[in-house]
This record gives structure tokens, C-alpha cells and sequence, in this order.
């Protein structure tokens, strides 16, 4: 009967010929007559082989169990404990499950520390790299990358300088660092004149790259290397690459034939084996080539369960195409909801897993979504941002079709202003308004904005609301108390804006313009204070306030709205509104 050992060492020949796959079995069988002998040599060998072949995003039935029963047994063999311990933390990331992973990372990397082994420190490295793959860790990567490369500068083994690379490669990347960029790439194509593994991981990035540029003439030379290096090195992922490298080509390209037949395979494999991101890529491949009907149907498989999708390596990519793909098919719910998702992330640049490939920047879609939302004011932000990004960088596709794409009218805004009954007021967006208690305020603007364009005085918006005439006059129109009030205000704004997210933002904002106009309202000439005087600055300032007031509560609601009045209306002894945006229109 064939032992253990001899399965190894079938295996190892397999894999040296480029031929992995079929090792795979071997490395089965082996850990298991390994296991039942109790050679733990052999057991260990056999199990972190099997890992080599674990695929990004699959489920891998047993194996976290296997090498779990054996990190147990190896509890006494310190050297042997951190490579298992490594091997299980990567089973986990690779699952989706990172964070089962982290403390046996944590502890591969402590053993290794404190062992004189370069090549055993850089594989728990690696690991810990895997399990802090999230779109909140790149502090944390950027600095395991740092110490990966530091001590893979200690090790002859190719394996491990390839591994040190690709990290370096990936941080890069996120942080749109275009020398270092190159600079890993380029070592990576060295490391390819001895190695098909760094070859493959050269040839593949080397097309991620010139894609980024728009440069799709090197595609099928780089897409060949990629092919012959992966007949040469077991790379288990390396059919999902050069999916990638075909169909975001054809992306780039305009080539609308291929992007329908990759599109295919992305709906075959995403929906056979249920991975998220490939879906999620699926339904971007079908927005760009036209085909919404498809983006909408790959959209639902996703949508219903964004909250839980676990924020790991593929989550800023999965949300950025399904964005995408969102807009394309005019999918209000999906974008609010993604949108809200991604805001923290502004400014991040979205790469494929590993560079496999670059996605644009997430203030790209954000600044299309928050148009399509009425928020013209974050959309110009965030456009203005993403093209100084991409202009930067060299990123010529991805400019032109933001311009391209913004040049599409918006979606027409619906607000709602209007009365129901004597205390409520229907007051938000024309999709969900909100009834609230009525306020003088409300008044004020529902006359101004049913009457666009339409100078009216102070004086009448008070007699319509109440029919009041105040007589006194003289009196400062912020006594001393108000004034520092409005002060202190001020400085606890100030001090809460850096802090806050986009939605409290807003509203800060517009609370802190208000006090700022009621202060500079207040102060004549040389800073002495102003004081009410005949009956139609007193209704200015009545005006004034409560509008003033209005906004605030309608910002609580409905941030849009309340930025747009604010832009469009004016207040004075004669007031009006007078909308920038043709596309607003009103309920009341």
C-alpha cells in the first residue's frame, strides 16, 4: 500500500511540473494515512500543500477542521504550530471569514518573532496581511507590508520575495502611490526570469496598470504570458484572473461582443457557486455594455443583503460595482443604500484583490449617486475630487467617462412643502416626506418658493402669517447674552465638523451659516450693534429668524432640500426664491 510519504513526494513532483491541480488528490491521501499513522511530518506536509490549492471565495468543506485537529496536535512543536497556524488564517480569509483567522495569525507571527527563520516570518506575515485585508485596515496593512518586505530581504526563497511584492504591490495600489507602483511591478517582472509564479503575477499586473491608463494595445501579449506562465505554476485562481484581464479589457476597449460573452461566465460561476463580488462584477460588466436588464437582475442578488456582507478583501469592490451598476438601472433603493455604505469611504481608490485590477475611486460613483439624490453640492465635491484623482494619476478612461456621464441630464428632484390641516406640515423629499408641527417658518417659504422669481416684501409674509405689527423700536436686535450664546455655538461647531460624518455635516453647516449671518445681521459699521428701527426692518428680522429656523428643522429631514433653499432663497426687506437647479420641482 502506497504510505505517505511516497504520495508527497508524487506530489511535489506534480507540482513542480506545473501540474497542482492533480496534486491536490495526492495531498488528500496523504493527510489522511498521515493522520491515522500519527507522522506528523508528513501530516503537516500534506495539509499545508492541500491549502496551496484553496481558491479565493469558495467554500473548502473540512480543511479549517483538518488543520484546526492538527494545530492542536502540534501544540508542543513551536516552528511547526506558526506554519499551521498561518495556513489556518488564510483558510479563513480566503473563506470570507477573516476575523476567525486573526488569533491564530496573531499567533504564528509571535511565534515566528521570536524564532531566527526569515522564510517562516514571512508567511506569517502573509497570514496576517490575509486576515487584515478590510477596507478599515489599511493603516495596519501598510505597515505589515513594510515589515513582509524587511524580511523577505533576509531569504533567498523566490516564493517569499514574489509574496513581499505582490504586498507591496497591493498597498500601493489602495494608497494610488504610481512610482512604488511601478517599482513593484517591475521587481516582480525580474523575479519572473526565474520564477512562472512571479511571472504570472508580473504579466497579470502589468496589464492592470496599463489598463488603469486606458492602454488596452499590450492585452493580448500580457494575457499570453499570464497563460503560459500558468501552465508552468500552480496558481489556483488563475482562470478568475484572466477572466478579469479579458473582460475588463473589453471594458476599456468598447468591445461590447466580449464583454457580453465574459458577462456570461461571470453570471454562471457567481450564481453556481453564490459569491457576492462576482456577481457584483457581473452586473458592472453588464452596465457598461448596455445591458441593464441583466445589471438589474445580478443587483438583486446582492442588494437584499449588503449590511451582512462581511467587510473583508472584495467589500469596497463588491459596493463600488454594485454602485455602479445601481445607476445604471436607476435603482433608487440599492443607491441609497449603497451610498450610505460607501460614504465613510470616500476617497478610497477600489482595487481587485491582490492589483488583479483597478476599479476607479469611490468618489467616482458617490459623486453620480448623490446627483442622482438631489445633493448637487456633495456631487460637485466628490466629482470635482475624482477627477482631480484620476487626472493625477493618469486614469484618461475613467476621466472621460465621468465627463461623459455627467453630461446626461439629472433626475428630476421632487421636495414637498405644503399644509395638512391647522398644525401639521408635510415637509421632504417628494419620495418620503415627513409631517411635522408647523412652524412660522414654513409659512414664510411656502409663499416664496409657489411664487419663484417673485420679490416679496417682509412686511407682507408677516401680515399674511399673522397679521402682527410690532411698534417698539430701538431695541438690539441681539442683546449681550444672545451674541455669546451664538458664540459659544460657533466654537462647538467648529469643533464637532472634522469629527462628524456627511449627513451631521450638512447640518452643522447650515446652523453655523445661520448664526453667522444673524451675527453679521446684528453689527452695523464699526462693529457697533444694530438696532430694530421702523416696522420694515423689524419684519427683516422676523423674516429672518424664522426662516432661519425653518431650514434647521427641514435639514433634519432632508438635507438636500435644506442646501437648496438655502442657496435659492433671499432674505432682506424684500425676500424671494429663485431656484439654480431646472430639474427641482415642488409639492404644495
Amino acid at each position: 500500500m502506497t504510505n505517505a510519504p511516497e504520495l508527497l513526494a508524487r506530489a511535489a513532483a506534480l507540482t513542480e511540473d506545473g501540474r497542482g491541480a492533480e496534486a491536490i488528490g495526492l495531498f488528500d491521501r496523504a493527510a489522511t494515512l498521515a493522520r491515522d499513522a500519527d507522522d506528523v511530518p508528513s501530516w503537516t506536509s500534506a495539509l499545508l500543500g492541500l491549502t496551496v490549492g484553496q481558491r479565493f471565495d469558495i467554500e473548502v468543506a473540512a480543511l479549517p477542521a483538518r488543520l484546526y485537529e492538527l494545530y492542536i496536535r502540534v501544540h508542543d512543536q513551536q516552528r511547526r504550530r506558526a506554519a499551521v497556524a498561518a495556513s489556518l488564517a488564510r483558510c479563513w480569509a480566503y473563506t470570507g471569514v477573516a476575523v476567525r483567522g486573526l488569533p491564530f495569525a496573531d499567533q504564528a507571527v509571535d511565534i515566528a518573532r521570536g524564532l531566527d527563520d526569515a522564510d517562516l516570518l514571512v508567511d506569517a506575515l502573509d497570514a496576517a496581511l490575509s486576515v487584515h485585508w478590510g477596507p478599515d485596515d489599511l493603516a495596519t496593512r501598510t505597515d505589515l507590508a513594510r515589515e513582509i518586505d524587511e524580511h523577505a530581504s533576509h531569504t533567498t526563497d523566490t516564493d517569499a520575495h514574489t509574496t513581499a511584492h505582490l504586498w507591496a504591490l497591493t498597498v500601493a495600489c489602495e494608497r494610488l502611490d504610481l512610482p512604488q507602483m511601478h517599482r513593484q511591478i517591475r521587481a516582480l517582472e525580474i523575479l519572473g526570469e526565474k520564477s512562472a509564479r512571479a511571472r504570472f503575477f508580473a504579466a497579470s499586473r502589468r496589464l492592470m496598470l496599463d489598463l488603469l491608463r486606458g492602454r488596452t494595445d499590450t492585452a493580448t501579449m500580457l494575457r499570453d504570458q499570464t497563460v503560459s506562465a500558468s501552465a508552468e505554476a500552480f496558481i489556483p485562481d488563475a482562470e478568475a484572473v484572466l477572466h478579469a484581464m479579458t473582460a475588463y479589457t473589453a471594458v476599456i476597449g468598447g468591445d461590447r461582443d466580449t464583454c457580453l460573452s465574459e458577462l456570461g461566465a461571470y453570471e454562471e460561476y457567481g450564481l453556481a457557486e453564490g459569491v457576492p463580488v462576482v456577481l457584483a462584477e457581473g452586473a458592472f460588466i453588464a452596465a457598461q455594455s448596455g445591458e441593464t436588464d441583466r445589471a438589474r437582475a445580478l443587483v438583486g442578488q446582492v442588494s437584499g443583503a449588503l449590511d451582512s456582507l462581511p467587510r473583508d478583501h472584495n467589500w469596497l469592490l463588491t459596493m463600488q460595482c454594485i454602485l455602479e451598476a445601481a445607476l445604471a438601472c436607476d435603482d433608487a433603493d440599492t443607491i441609497r443604500a449603497t451610498t450610505e455604505l460607501l460614504t465613510p469611504y470616500e476617497d478610497r481608490a477600489v482595487i481587485n484583490a491582490g492589483a488583479v485590477m483597478f476599479h476607479g475611486v469611490t468618489d467616482d460613483p458617490l459623486s453620480r449617486a448623490h446627483r442622482r439624490m438631489g445633493n448637487a453640492d456633495a456631487a460637485f465635491a466628490l466629482r470635482e475630487q475624482a477627477l482631480r484623482t484620476y487626472r493625477r494619476i493618469g486614469a484618461q478612461w475613467w476621466v472621460r467617462r465621468l465627463l461623459e456621464v455627467d453630461t446626461t441630464p439629472a433626475a428630476a428632484v421632487g421636495y414637498v412643502l405644503r399644509p395638512l390641516g391647522k398644525d401639521l406640515w408635510e415637509v421632504g423629499g417628494a419620495d418620503s416626506p415627513t409631517a411635522v408641527r408647523a412652524m412660522r417658518g414654513f409659512e414664510h417659504l411656502h409663499r416664496l418658493v409657489a411664487s419663484p422669481g417673485t420679490e416679496i416684501s417682509a412686511s407682507d409674509l408677516v401680515g399674511a402669517t399673522s397679521g402682527a405689527t410690532v411698534t417698539q423700536s430701538g431695541l438690539a436686535m441681539l442683546d449681550e447674552e444672545a451674541r455669546e450664546a451664538y458664540r459659544r455655538r460657533l466654537d462647538e461647531i467648529e469643533e464637532l465638523l472634522p469629527e462628524c460624518g456627511p449627513r451631521e455635516a450638512d447640518r452643522l453647516t447650515a446652523e453655523r451659516d445661520a448664526l453667522r449671518h444673524e451675527l453679521g445681521s446684528a453689527t452695523g459699521l464699526s462693529g457697533r450693534r444694530r438696532t430694530t428701527g421702523a416696522s420694515a426692518e423689524r419684519a427683516r428680522v422676523t423674516v429672518r429668524k424664522a426662516i432661519v429656523g425653518a431650514l434647521a428643522q427641514i435639514g433634519e429631514i432632508e438635507p438636500a432640500m435644506a442646501r437648496h433653499l438655502h442657496r435659492c432663497v433671499r432674505t432682506g426687506t424684500t425676500c424671494s426664491y429663485t431656484s439654480d437647479d431646472p430639474e427641482v420641482h415642488w409639492r404644495t
